[in-house]
Protein backbone atom coordinates (compact mmCIF):
# COMPACT_ATOMS: atom_id res chain seq x y z
CA UNK A 1 0.00 0.00 0.00
CA UNK A 2 0.89 3.39 -0.71
CA UNK A 3 1.97 6.31 2.33
CA UNK A 4 -0.03 8.94 1.20
CA UNK A 5 0.63 12.32 2.30
CA UNK A 6 -0.27 13.58 5.51
CA UNK A 7 0.34 16.93 7.98
CA UNK A 8 1.57 16.73 10.95
CA UNK A 9 5.11 15.23 10.93
CA UNK A 10 7.93 16.41 12.38
CA UNK A 11 10.83 14.05 11.35
CA UNK A 12 12.97 15.16 8.74
CA UNK A 13 11.52 15.27 4.89
CA UNK A 14 13.35 14.66 2.01
CA UNK A 15 11.74 15.14 -1.55
CA UNK A 16 13.14 13.41 -5.12
CA UNK A 17 12.24 14.96 -8.39
CA UNK A 18 13.01 11.82 -10.50
CA UNK A 19 13.27 8.38 -9.27
CA UNK A 20 16.14 6.10 -11.07
CA UNK A 21 18.64 4.14 -9.41
CA UNK A 22 20.33 6.72 -7.55
CA UNK A 23 16.48 8.30 -5.99
CA UNK A 24 15.87 4.84 -5.20
CA UNK A 25 18.40 3.63 -3.70
CA UNK A 26 19.22 6.85 -1.32
CA UNK A 27 15.48 6.32 -0.53
CA UNK A 28 15.59 3.15 0.90
CA UNK A 29 18.27 3.72 2.85
CA UNK A 30 16.83 6.82 3.98
CA UNK A 31 13.67 5.41 5.25
CA UNK A 32 15.43 2.72 7.08
CA UNK A 33 16.57 5.30 9.27
CA UNK A 34 13.44 7.02 9.84
CA UNK A 35 13.59 9.87 7.14
CA UNK A 36 9.76 10.43 5.22
CA UNK A 37 10.64 10.77 1.67
CA UNK A 38 8.19 12.13 -1.27
CA UNK A 39 8.01 12.47 -4.93
CA UNK A 40 5.08 12.17 -7.06
CA UNK A 41 4.15 9.53 -10.24
CA UNK A 42 3.60 12.92 -12.71
CA UNK A 43 4.95 11.48 -15.87
CA UNK A 44 6.73 8.11 -14.84
CA UNK A 45 6.76 4.89 -16.46
CA UNK A 46 4.88 2.17 -15.16
CA UNK A 47 8.13 0.91 -14.18
CA UNK A 48 8.90 3.55 -11.63
CA UNK A 49 5.53 3.57 -10.56
CA UNK A 50 5.60 0.06 -9.43
CA UNK A 51 8.78 0.25 -7.83
CA UNK A 52 7.39 3.58 -5.68
CA UNK A 53 4.39 1.59 -4.86
CA UNK A 54 6.44 -1.38 -3.71
CA UNK A 55 8.81 0.72 -1.29
CA UNK A 56 5.74 2.45 0.05
CA UNK A 57 7.12 6.26 -0.88
CA UNK A 58 4.93 9.18 0.23
CA UNK A 59 3.25 10.16 -3.59
CA UNK A 60 2.45 13.43 -4.31
CA UNK A 61 0.31 15.19 -6.85
CA UNK A 62 2.95 17.16 -8.68
CA UNK A 63 7.13 18.24 -7.85
CA UNK A 64 5.53 21.42 -6.55
CA UNK A 65 3.58 19.63 -3.77
CA UNK A 66 7.07 17.61 -3.54
CA UNK A 67 8.82 20.74 -2.94
CA UNK A 68 6.55 22.03 -0.40
CA UNK A 69 6.80 19.45 2.14
CA UNK A 70 10.47 18.73 1.85
CA UNK A 71 13.23 20.02 4.04
CA UNK A 72 15.60 18.61 1.31
CA UNK A 73 15.22 18.47 -2.00
CA UNK A 74 16.92 16.25 -4.64
CA UNK A 75 17.08 16.42 -8.28
CA UNK A 76 18.05 13.37 -9.77
CA UNK A 77 17.11 13.19 -13.24
CA UNK A 78 18.80 12.75 -16.49
CA UNK A 79 21.24 15.67 -17.45
CA UNK A 80 19.06 17.05 -20.05
CA UNK A 81 16.69 17.90 -17.42
CA UNK A 82 18.24 19.40 -15.00
CA UNK A 83 17.86 23.22 -15.78
CA UNK A 84 14.12 22.67 -16.90
CA UNK A 85 13.22 21.00 -13.39
CA UNK A 86 15.28 23.50 -11.19
CA UNK A 87 13.76 26.12 -13.08
CA UNK A 88 10.11 25.10 -12.26
CA UNK A 89 10.56 24.70 -9.06
CA UNK A 90 12.41 27.39 -8.27
CA UNK A 91 10.84 30.07 -7.73
CA UNK A 92 8.96 29.17 -4.64
CA UNK A 93 11.21 26.31 -2.30
CA UNK A 94 11.91 27.60 0.52
CA UNK A 95 14.50 24.67 1.64
CA UNK A 96 18.03 22.99 0.37
CA UNK A 97 17.90 22.27 -3.04
CA UNK A 98 20.34 19.83 -3.96
CA UNK A 99 21.48 18.95 -7.58
CA UNK A 100 22.86 15.55 -7.80
CA UNK A 101 22.79 15.23 -11.77
CA UNK A 102 25.89 13.73 -13.83
CA UNK A 103 26.30 17.14 -15.21
CA UNK A 104 29.00 20.10 -16.11
CA UNK A 105 29.77 22.94 -13.46
CA UNK A 106 28.09 25.17 -15.91
CA UNK A 107 24.78 23.23 -16.70
CA UNK A 108 24.26 22.93 -12.62
CA UNK A 109 25.41 26.72 -12.35
CA UNK A 110 22.44 27.47 -14.42
CA UNK A 111 19.86 25.23 -13.32
CA UNK A 112 20.77 26.38 -9.13
CA UNK A 113 20.26 29.94 -10.51
CA UNK A 114 17.06 29.32 -10.75
CA UNK A 115 16.69 28.56 -7.09
CA UNK A 116 15.75 31.89 -5.65
CA UNK A 117 16.01 31.18 -1.98
CA UNK A 118 19.62 30.23 -2.56
CA UNK A 119 20.25 27.25 -0.23
CA UNK A 120 21.60 25.24 -3.01
CA UNK A 121 23.96 22.19 -3.09
CA UNK A 122 26.24 21.12 -5.88
CA UNK A 123 26.52 17.27 -4.93
CA UNK A 124 28.01 14.08 -7.13
CA UNK A 125 28.22 10.52 -6.67
CA UNK A 126 31.58 9.27 -6.22
CA UNK A 127 31.36 5.47 -6.95
CA UNK A 128 28.64 2.82 -7.05
CA UNK A 129 25.54 3.63 -6.37
CA UNK A 130 24.43 -0.17 -6.97
CA UNK A 131 27.19 -1.74 -4.66
CA UNK A 132 27.49 0.38 -2.02
CA UNK A 133 24.09 1.93 -1.85
CA UNK A 134 23.12 4.74 0.53
CA UNK A 135 27.03 4.45 1.86
CA UNK A 136 28.28 5.46 -1.62
CA UNK A 137 30.54 8.99 -0.78
CA UNK A 138 29.05 11.69 -1.93
CA UNK A 139 30.76 15.13 -2.61
CA UNK A 140 28.82 18.34 -1.84
CA UNK A 141 29.98 22.12 -1.94
CA UNK A 142 27.92 25.12 -1.74
CA UNK A 143 26.39 27.58 0.55
CA UNK A 144 24.31 25.13 2.15
CA UNK A 145 26.25 21.95 1.96
CA UNK A 146 26.27 21.90 6.03
CA UNK A 147 22.82 21.12 5.42
CA UNK A 148 22.43 18.27 3.46
CA UNK A 149 25.33 17.13 5.50
CA UNK A 150 22.99 16.36 8.04
CA UNK A 151 21.40 13.39 6.33
CA UNK A 152 24.99 12.15 7.44
CA UNK A 153 22.72 10.95 10.52
CA UNK A 154 20.55 9.07 8.36
CA UNK A 155 23.35 6.61 6.92
CA UNK A 156 24.40 9.20 4.15
CA UNK A 157 27.94 9.46 3.47
CA UNK A 158 28.59 12.96 2.38
CA UNK A 159 31.91 14.48 2.21
CA UNK A 160 32.06 18.53 1.82
CA UNK A 161 34.62 19.39 -0.41
CA UNK A 162 34.27 23.75 -0.53
CA UNK A 163 31.63 26.32 -0.49
CA UNK A 164 31.46 27.16 -4.04
CA UNK A 165 28.74 25.93 -6.27
CA UNK A 166 30.40 23.95 -9.17
CA UNK A 167 33.39 22.26 -7.78
CA UNK A 168 31.75 18.81 -6.65
CA UNK A 169 30.89 18.87 -10.20
CA UNK A 170 33.83 19.60 -11.56
CA UNK A 171 35.51 16.49 -10.18
CA UNK A 172 32.34 14.52 -11.32
CA UNK A 173 33.39 15.47 -14.61
CA UNK A 174 36.96 14.22 -14.34
CA UNK A 175 36.01 11.38 -12.96
CA UNK A 176 33.16 10.53 -15.59
CA UNK A 177 36.16 11.42 -18.40
CA UNK A 178 38.08 8.44 -16.87
CA UNK A 179 35.70 6.00 -16.12
CA UNK A 180 33.15 5.91 -19.21
CA UNK A 181 36.67 6.12 -21.32
CA UNK A 182 38.01 3.12 -19.40
CA UNK A 183 34.51 1.49 -19.85
CA UNK A 184 34.12 2.11 -23.88
CA UNK A 185 37.76 0.88 -24.75
CA UNK A 186 37.28 -2.00 -22.21
CA UNK A 187 33.41 -3.00 -24.29
CA UNK A 188 35.06 -2.64 -27.38
CA UNK A 189 37.58 -4.68 -26.94
CA UNK A 190 35.59 -7.67 -25.26
CA UNK A 191 33.63 -7.13 -27.78
CA UNK A 192 35.99 -7.61 -30.46
CA UNK A 193 37.47 -10.93 -28.48
CA UNK A 194 34.06 -11.93 -28.37
CA UNK A 195 33.63 -11.95 -31.91
CA UNK A 196 36.94 -13.98 -32.29
CA UNK A 197 35.56 -16.62 -29.50
CA UNK A 198 38.29 -15.96 -27.31
CA UNK A 199 36.81 -13.59 -25.03
CA UNK A 200 36.97 -15.99 -22.34
CA UNK A 201 40.57 -16.19 -22.87
CA UNK A 202 41.00 -12.09 -23.21
CA UNK A 203 39.54 -12.09 -19.91
CA UNK A 204 41.84 -14.49 -17.97
CA UNK A 205 45.01 -12.42 -19.51
CA UNK A 206 43.21 -9.30 -17.99
CA UNK A 207 42.84 -10.79 -14.79
CA UNK A 208 46.63 -11.67 -14.60
CA UNK A 209 47.61 -7.94 -14.40
CA UNK A 210 44.93 -6.47 -13.33
CA UNK A 211 43.05 -5.88 -9.62
CA UNK A 212 41.93 -8.69 -7.37
CA UNK A 213 37.92 -9.08 -8.64
CA UNK A 214 38.56 -7.40 -12.24
CA UNK A 215 36.24 -10.21 -14.10
CA UNK A 216 33.76 -9.00 -11.73
CA UNK A 217 34.60 -5.83 -11.81
CA UNK A 218 34.75 -6.00 -15.80
CA UNK A 219 31.77 -7.40 -16.33
CA UNK A 220 29.48 -5.36 -14.50
CA UNK A 221 31.14 -2.20 -16.10
CA UNK A 222 30.39 -3.58 -19.24
CA UNK A 223 26.69 -4.25 -18.67
CA UNK A 224 26.41 -1.29 -17.08
CA UNK A 225 27.33 0.71 -19.77
CA UNK A 226 25.33 -1.03 -22.38
CA UNK A 227 21.81 -0.73 -20.27
CA UNK A 228 22.49 3.02 -19.60
CA UNK A 229 24.30 4.01 -22.84
CA UNK A 230 21.80 6.93 -23.55
CA UNK A 231 22.23 8.31 -19.97
CA UNK A 232 26.27 7.75 -20.39
CA UNK A 233 26.28 9.66 -23.79
CA UNK A 234 24.58 12.82 -22.52
CA UNK A 235 26.70 12.63 -19.32
CA UNK A 236 29.54 12.48 -21.68
CA UNK A 237 28.22 15.51 -23.25
CA UNK A 238 28.29 17.68 -20.02
CA UNK A 239 32.07 16.18 -19.74
CA UNK A 240 32.65 17.98 -22.87
CA UNK A 241 31.25 20.99 -22.00
CA UNK A 242 33.47 21.33 -19.47
CA UNK A 243 36.90 20.23 -21.01
CA UNK A 244 36.58 22.10 -24.29
CA UNK A 245 36.71 25.16 -22.31
CA UNK A 246 40.43 24.00 -21.45
CA UNK A 247 41.91 21.96 -24.53
CA UNK A 248 40.39 19.85 -27.25
CA UNK A 249 39.42 16.55 -25.50
CA UNK A 250 40.11 13.70 -28.31
CA UNK A 251 39.27 10.80 -25.65
CA UNK A 252 36.48 12.49 -24.44
CA UNK A 253 35.02 13.29 -27.47
CA UNK A 254 35.38 9.47 -29.10
CA UNK A 255 34.07 8.28 -25.71
CA UNK A 256 30.85 9.86 -26.32
CA UNK A 257 30.79 9.10 -30.21
CA UNK A 258 30.59 5.59 -28.60
CA UNK A 259 28.27 5.51 -26.15
CA UNK A 260 25.86 7.88 -28.43
CA UNK A 261 26.19 5.04 -31.21
CA UNK A 262 25.82 1.94 -28.55
CA UNK A 263 22.40 3.63 -27.31
CA UNK A 264 21.24 3.51 -30.67
CA UNK A 265 22.26 0.13 -30.75
CA UNK A 266 20.81 -1.26 -27.59
CA UNK A 267 17.71 1.03 -28.01
CA UNK A 268 16.81 1.17 -24.32
CA UNK A 269 16.76 -2.66 -22.69
CA UNK A 270 14.05 -3.06 -20.93
CA UNK A 271 16.18 -4.41 -17.60
CA UNK A 272 20.07 -4.78 -17.41
CA UNK A 273 21.66 -8.49 -18.05
CA UNK A 274 24.69 -9.54 -16.00
CA UNK A 275 25.58 -11.41 -18.54
CA UNK A 276 28.01 -9.53 -21.14
CA UNK A 277 26.71 -12.47 -24.02
CA UNK A 278 23.32 -11.69 -23.76
CA UNK A 279 24.25 -8.06 -24.37
CA UNK A 280 26.74 -8.78 -27.22
CA UNK A 281 24.19 -10.96 -29.17
CA UNK A 282 21.58 -8.49 -29.03
CA UNK A 283 23.95 -5.59 -30.94
CA UNK A 284 26.02 -7.72 -33.61
CA UNK A 285 26.07 -6.35 -36.83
Amino acid sequence: MIRMVYDGDISMKVGFIGFGEVASTISKGLMDNGVEVYTSLEGRSIKTCNLVEEMSINICKDYKEVAKISDILISAVVPAKAVEVAREIGEDYKGVYVDINNVSPQTVKKALSYIKNRKTVDASIMGSIKLNGIKVQIITSGNSANQFAKLNSYGMNIKIIGSEIGQASTLKMLRSSYTKGVSAILFESLYTAYKMKLDNEFLKCLEVTECPGFRESAISRITSSGFHADRRAQEMEEVLEMMSEYKNPFMSKATTEFFKTLSKKVDKLDKRSEDYKNLFAKIQD
